[in-house]
């Protein structure tokens, strides 16, 4: 920004007469030397000395008046050298400030132009903006639409439709996740092979984007299944997000085997066929009150690290926890194992409850470790009650059991002695009970077990 010059003082005129002035006044101070100097020399004596002297003082007079008429004209040569400088100033300051004011002008100019480019940038960028935003609702709707065509052809169509939309616009993928967990949500007709192939399609297209380590991942995609009828449902390798699907119907082979659950899921009251959770890993609560499984269940190096709540539920199939780690309280009070089951190698770092729970057939839990409390209060054991090897750091409690089969604790170790009162076992099962252990006979079939 250019700064602002002092004023000038405004030129004036030379009058002429004050030029005459001056040649008056070196006039005068000539004639005045020359009158002094004429009037010493007539005091000379001699004629010769006389007449030199007056040719001396006219020589002397004619000089004041010739230096003073010089100082005058390098006077007046001085004024006109600084007129001169000064007009030459002056045009460079004009010039200057009509380039500034160019400058200014021009630059005004630009500003205006390129605020008129943004204005008409923003007003095509916000054309554009809803144009995509139309064409979007448009392809959107047009899906739905076509989701709830009559014809099985054309619902597969939206569902492909659907999952095109949501890979593209990144943004509309929760909202399409809904849809799509919606239609399963509604109820289908039982049998009816088209509208299963429909299902399938739609389960497949929710899981395939719920890999983390795949390019096609929709991440932070919620699945909201409730009480939804899901056909051979595969969830392996998933990334599950709070996912709900309490009271789902799960038919065929399940499987949720290498999943990564962050957040609670919740799995309350359903029910399965054949399921494999293998290898799950859940930072969060896993939720299984009320289970019903009618097939074979496998939890095998599933990792509970949130915690386990199987309460009242059922598997009438082999169920196996191999090396199963939990981290947090488990709980499988009132739970009902009507074939045989596993906790082989299991590690349970949060506290068991196993209170009110029915074993079948025989229950292995051969070199488990519980590092906290373990309760098997009321638990009926109707085989072989397998404890062989296993490890509890803490209290263990098998307070009014029932061992309707051999129960053993061979090689088994308690930091503390394990309490066993009002507990009852069969009578002649080969029972291996942990060092001093009292038993006494109730009858021909039972033993009461005591503490010590």
């Amino acid at each position: 920004m250019a700064t602002d010059e002092p004023p000038e003082r405004q030129l004036r005129v030379m009058p002429w007469w004050l030029v005459l002035v001056g040649l008056l006044i070196a006039a005068a101070l000539g004639w005045l030397v020359l009158d002094l100097l004429l009037t010493e020399a007539d005091r000379a004596t001699q004629p010769d000395t006389r007449a030199t002297l007056r040719i001396d003082a006219i020589r002397t007079g004619l000089t004041v008046v010739a230096g003073t008429g010089g100082g005058l004209a390098l006077l007046l040569a001085a004024r006109r050298q600084w007129i001169t400088e000064r007009a030459q100033r002056h045009q460079e300051s004009v010039a200057a400030r009509d380039q500034s004011h160019r400058d200014r002008v021009q630059a005004h100019a630009e500003s205006v132009a390129e605020a008129g480019q943004r204005h008409q940038d923003r007003q095509s960028s916000a054309a554009e903006h809803d144009a995509a935003e139309r064409r979007l609702t448009e392809l959107y709707t047009r899906a739905v639409e076509l989701l709830g065509n009559d014809s099985a052809a054309v619902r597969l169509g939206g569902l492909h439709a659907l999952e095109r939309l949501g890979q593209d616009n990144p943004g509309q993928r929760t909202t399409i996740a809904a849809v799509l967990c919606a239609y399963l949500r509604m109820p289908a007709p039982d049998d009816e092979p088209r509208e299963t192939e429909v299902r399938r399609t739609a389960q497949r297209v929710l899981t395939r984007h719920l890999s983390a380590d795949d390019a096609a991942h929709w991440p932070e995609v919620a699945l909201n299944l409730v009480g939804a009828r899901l056909v051979d449902f595969d969830a392996a390798g998933c990334t599950l997000v709070d996912a709900n699907f309490t009271g789902a119907v799960f038919t065929g082979a399940t499987t949720f085997a290498g999943a990564t659950a962050r957040g609670r899921l919740l799995l309350g009251a359903a029910t399965f066929g054949d399921v494999v959770f293998e290898g799950l890993t859940a930072d969060g609560e896993v939720m299984l009150d009320g289970v019903r499984g009618v097939g074979q269940a496998s939890f095998d190096g599933a990792a509970f690290t949130g915690g386990l709540s199987c309460r009242r539920a059922g598997f009438a199939g082999p169920t196996s926890f191999h090396r199963a780690t939990f981290g947090q309280p488990t709980s499988f009070d009132a739970t009902r194992f009507e074939d045989t089951v596993t906790f082989r190698e299991a590690v349970f770092d949060g506290a068991l409850s196993m209170e009110h729970t029915e074993f079948g057939r025989s229950a292995t839990f051969h070199s488990a470790r519980f590092s906290n409390m373990a309760l098997f209060r009321w638990t009926v054991f109707g085989a072989e009650a397998l404890f062989d090897r296993a490890r509890f750091a803490d209290a263990a409690n098998f307070g009014r059991a029932r061992f309707h089969s051999m129960a053993s604790f061979r090689d088994t170790q308690f930091s503390r002695r394990p309490q066993v009162e009002q507990a009852r076992a069969m009578v002649d099962a080969g029972h291996r009970w942990p060092a001093g252990t009292v038993t006494e006979r109730l009858d021909d079939e039972w033993l009461l077990l005591v503490d010590s």
